[in-house]
This record gives C-alpha cells, structure tokens and sequence, in this order.
C-alpha cells in the first residue's frame, strides 16, 4: 500500500512538471511568433498607429528617453512621439497579457526636425502654441492666451523666417483687455465711457462733456493694446506694433457746464485725558508714661505733723503710670484717578464748528439766613475751522477748554484749555498739548494734634491724654507725601465725503440697534 502512494505522488509531480513547461512553450512560442513592425519617427513628428484588437494600456518601452507613447484604447490607437534620435522597442500586448505586436523604433533627427525642437524648448511653455511638422513645413499655430506672450513669441520667430506662423490672439484675451480698459476709464472719472471688441477691434462709446476727456480715453485705451497680430492673409510679418487705427471712437462730446464737486467735510475729534497720582506714608514713635493723678505718691519716710522721718525701711512707695509702653504708628494711602473727555464734530470745509458739553453742579453757601445758592460748571467746549490742504493735510485753528470738578461740597472745579493752530494728516492722530505738575513734601517729628500739657489746682503739670505728668517724652516721625497730576490733548482730523461716513462709527460706540 506504501509503494502504491509514493508511486501515485511521482506521477502526480511529472504531471505539474510537463504543464509548466508547456505553458512556458506556448509563451515562448506566443512572444516569437508576434509579428515584429519597423517604424521611423522623426523629431517633432507625431506617428499614430492603428491597431485591430484590443489591447493593454501599459504598454512597455525598454528606453523612455527615446520615445514616448500616448495610448488610447477607446480608439485602438497609438501615438509615437520620438524624444531624442536612437533607436528602441515597443511591445503591445493584449488584454489576456498575451504579447501580440513588437515595434522597432527608430528616431531620427532631420533638419525640420531639429527646428521643431528648439522652437519647443524657446516658446513650448507659450499657453495656446502648438508646435510640429506638417505638410513637410515647420509650423507654430494656436491662439495666445496672455498677451505680453507676444513680443516674446515674435522675437523668438524673427529668427526662423522659414517657420509657418498660423497664430492669432485668443479672442477671451481681448475681452480681457477691454475689460481693463474699462476699468481704467472708471477710475479716471469717465464712466460713461464703454469698451467692446468687434472684429478684432476695440470699440470706445459713449459720451463725455469735453474734448480733452475724449483724448484722455483714447490714451488710456491706446495704452493697454497689445502688441499685434495681422491676420494671416496679411503676408509674411505677422507681428507689429499695436496702431491707433486698432481703437475706433465712437465716443460723442456733450458740451455742458460740469455741476461743482460737493464740499468735503472733516471730521475732527479730540480727546482730553487727565491722570492724577497721590502717595502718603508716615512712621511715628511715641513713648510718653504718665503718672496718675489718683492720690498715689512716691515718699520715703513717713511724715508727722509735717516733718519726715528719717528712719530708713519704715517708708512707703506706691505710684500709678500709665502709657507704660510706646506707641507705633505707620501707614501707607495711595490713590489713582483717570478722566477723559471726547468731543466729536463734523464740520464743512473752512466752516466753523463749535461743540459743547456743560454739566451745572449746585451748592450751597452761608448759614442761617444768609444761606444762598449758587452752582459750578463743568464740561468741555472746542471751537474749530479747518481748512483742507494738500496730500490729504488739514489745518486746524483750535480752541479747547476743559473743566473739570473734584466732587466735594462746595466743588472745587479746574480748568483747562488750549488754543492753537496746527497741521495734521488725515486720519493721523497729534498730542497738541499738556501739563505736568509734581508735588512732594516731606515732614519730621510733626506732633499733630498731640495734646499740650495743663496745670492742676495744686500745681501739678498733666497731660490731656492722660491726667498726670509724663516721667519723659520721646517721640520720632516722618510724613512724607507726594502728587502727580498731567494732563493732554490729542485730536484727530479725517476727510470724508459725505456726513454719513461717521455714522457707523457712532452707531458701535453707542451700540444702537435698528
């Protein structure tokens, strides 16, 4: 049974054995008996090949440099393009993988050939430009898409005067063209004016209110031309400089009396800031013990009908101090303070402009009957007349008076102002004026309310605090203080056409809501 079974796996062995080997023979058999096809492709040439069956987008070159293939299998067809002069293979294989045709390539570099070549290599990466041999000739055609590609293109041509040229300009590039056009003719005040393409020409209509207006648009629209292209009945020259018979004028002057530009406004706003800074330190030592008033004393001895014993240790001592200990005293007082006042006015040119802000504090003054009432102002007031300059500067007499209270009863009010005349850019902002103002002082052994000392009935000295007579006094301090106040005025022009143009600006400031 064993004998039986290493028999039947032999031969199941020599059975796979003798099929690989037949598959392999009909491959071998398959590659040498696919027909082998000699082709010659020429630089600059594209050859297309026709073939009858279907077969494998992937199709094998055994040197790329040499040639390149475009396949296209909906149509069965093949295109040869040669790269560099030599020779190569090709093999197409259809889609089972079965090999079913074998190219020999040869490329090769004829005189055309190598025009087309450096033709590709000066102006290939033009968009539009296609270049190649036909009819035996060397020809570059296409429509240009950019326009400052044509200077580059016909200079490049200027040296290959056997070149067929079949170039003409795109025709969206020249709605392009009038489209700048157009728009410049808007940005120099002549929007009436339009621009269209008609048979390769530029069309200018519309209407102007004066012949220099109607040269400004022919020069602005003679400056974007091109340069051109003649049609290729034309002759050999296809390139030249762009004419003004390129541009025909429709454009019609209606003499009338222009209306006078609106008055420009400026907006000036002005900012007063104030900052007031205080600091106070004092450090005060006081020691001052006070022997009490309530009957105690300090004796040795006793005394009989007025006269002291001398008997030493039969004496008494007794006394009452208060204010045994020294006092400290130290303190620290900072303050800050910040006020700011804006005004905003929107005046015509050379107009003035005034803008106030008034706030009545009342109070009180006397006693009794002779109480009378009175109030104290404060606000800000600006007057301004400005006066528009050139490149965008305006000039600004100005006259600006801040006041400004300290919130006491009765108010303590400061003023401020400025008068001046200066130049500021718009939209630029200019500190045009302050004040500084330091303060400091410096105070040492300052006793403040302490208490001077009074006499008893009996003669005694004493103190306010203490009713008794201090033993000693010592005391230290220093009371340093110092203020800082300033205050500035910033102000800001802006040129704007119309009122309106600030509206935004108050409508987010305020945050009101439609």
């Amino acid at each position: 049974m064993v004998v039986k079974n290493i028999f039947l796996c032999a031969l199941l062995s020599i059975l796979v054995m003798s099929s690989s080997w037949a598959q392999e023979s009909s491959s071998s058999s398959a590659s040498a008996a696919a027909p082998n096809k000699e082709l010659e492709v020429a630089l600059g040439i594209t050859a297309i090949e026709k073939l009858d069956f279907d077969f494998n987008s992937k199709v094998s070159v055994a040197n790329e440099q040499l040639l390149k293939l475009r396949v296209i299998p909906a149509k069965r067809e093949i295109e040869f393009i040669g790269l560099k002069p030599g020779k190569t293979t090709a093999i197409i294989r259809d889609n089972v993988g079965d090999v079913r045709l074998i190219y020999t390539v040869a490329v090769t570099a004829t005189g055309k050939s190598n025009e087309v070549s450096e033709l590709r290599e000066l102006i290939g990466d033009v968009e539009g430009l296609e270049i190649g041999i036909k009819g035996g000739k060397v020809f570059v055609g296409g429509e240009i898409v950019v326009p400052e590609d044509i200077g580059r293109v016909s200079k490049v041509l200027a040296s290959y005067p056997g070149v067929l040229t079949l170039i003409e300009l795109s025709p969206q590039t020249q709605r392009v063209i009038a489209r700048k056009m157009s728009d410049e003719l808007a940005k120099n005040n002549l929007k009436d004016v339009t621009v269209r393409v008609v048979n390769k020409t530029y069309w200018l209509e519309g209407v102007v209110s004066n012949e220099e207006k109607k040269k400004l648009a022919l020069i602005i629209a003679k400056a974007y031309l091109p340069p051109k292209i003649m049609s290729i009945a034309s002759g050999e020259s296809r390139f030249a400089t762009p004419e003004q018979s390129d541009i025909i004028d429709f454009i019609a002057v209606n003499e009338k009396k222009e209306p006078q530009p609106a008055p420009k406004m400026v907006k000036i706003t002005s900012q007063f800031v104030e900052l007031s800074k205080s600091y106070g330190k004092i450090f005060a030592f006081k020691w001052a013990p006070l022997m009490g008033q309530d009957g105690s004393q300090i004796a040795f001895g006793q005394t009989a009908a007025g006269n002291l014993t001398a008997k030493a240790g039969d004496g008494t001592l007794s006394a009452t101090i208060s204010n045994l200990f020294p006092k400290l005293n130290a303190a620290k007082s900072a303050g800050y303070a910040r006020v700011i006042q804006s005004a905003m006015i929107i005046v015509r040119d050379q107009q003035k402009g005034n803008i106030k802000k008034n706030t009545s504090i009342p109070y009180a003054i006397g006693t009794g009957d002779f109480t009378k009432a009175t109030s104290a102002s404060v606000g800000i007031t600006m007057d301004v007349q400005p006066r528009i300059l050139e490149q965008e500067k305006v000039e600004m007499p100005l006259n600006i008076e801040v006041s400004l209270g300290d919130g006491g009863t009765p108010p303590r009010t400061t003023q401020n102002s400025i008068n001046t005349n200066l130049v500021v850019k718009s939209k630029e902002s200019a500190a045009i004026g302050g004040i500084v103002q330091n303060s400091s002082s410096t105070s040492y052994d300052n006793t403040g309310n302490d208490p001077a000392p009074t006499t008893s009935s009996g003669g005694a000295t004493t103190s306010g605090s203490g009713g008794g007579s201090p033993l000693f006094r010592l005391f230290r301090s220093k009371d340093y203080k110092t203020e800082k106040s300033q205050y500035v005025i910033f102000v800001t022009p802006e040129i704007i056409e119309s009122a309106t143009a600030g509206t935004e600006e108050i409508r987010r400031k305020f945050r009101r809501r439609e």
